[in-house]
């Protein structure tokens, strides 16, 4: 069995929205759609938490007692920007304050800040990485596979993006999320693999295995 999953624009009540994903939803350009999408896909990711920091700034001077120009500024701080400072592991977080005057215009950054912004880093990929986990664990549930030692088929999940391939803090997340969801029995059966273009791959493996179907019909 091949399922292509096509999950962004899932929306339920039991999604955990705060306020940053609500403004972050009403000024897109498509209100009310994507809403799983803009919680745990890497095109949102760096907005969230550029919506997160100019909040701590406006309330708590995060970067001082001017709000900094850039800051205010939609999808100016890319996931890739966020990724980089998150995997900083520098004494001084150097990286991390190289981001912030070269993308967002922050200079002289003390490293209690630095900490704090990766720490904003952290809770939102870690957030987006468990939430996609839980989509993944529902799709094995309602195929029975999340059962131990009810199906000893090997399941595959085929994973597409940068954001699993590159942003290494979310992937790990997202796969020790899963273990901890299916249990260490389940969860052995289960891979899951980088492929690119996911999406356009899992169609023809539909397409190819219906016309197969078809066929073996006449």
């Amino acid at each position: 069995m091949v399922i292509n999953m096509e999950w962004g624009n899932f929306r339920s009540s039991h999604l955990p929205l705060t306020e940053f994903d609500q403004a972050l939803d009403a000024e897109s350009l498509n209100p009310g759609e994507q809403i799983y999408e803009k919680l745990i896909s890497g095109m949102y990711l760096g907005e969230i938490v550029r919506r997160v920091l100019l909040k701590m700034t406006e309330e708590a001077s995060l970067f001082g007692d001017d709000i900094p120009p850039k800051l205010k500024i939609p999808f100016i701080l890319r996931t890739p920007h966020m990724s980089m400072m998150h995997h900083d592991t520098s004494p001084d977080l150097r990286t991390v304050g190289a981001k912030l005057k070269d993308v967002l215009g922050i200079q002289g950054t003390s490293l209690k800040t630095r900490r704090l912004v990766v720490d904003v880093c952290d809770i939102v990929a870690k957030r987006g990485a468990r939430l996609a986990a839980a989509g993944i664990h529902g799709v094995l549930k309602k195929l029975g596979r999340d059962i131990p030692g009810s199906d000893k088929h090997r399941t595959v999940i085929a994973m597409d993006g940068g954001l699993y391939e590159h942003y290494t803090i979310f992937s790990e997340t997202l796969e020790n999320t899963l273990r901890e969801m299916l249990g260490e029995e389940v969860s052995s059966s289960v891979v899951i693999k980088l492929a690119n273009d996911g999406s356009g791959i899992g169609a023809a493996l539909l397409a190819a295995a219906h016309s197969q179907y078809l066929e073996a019909e006449v």
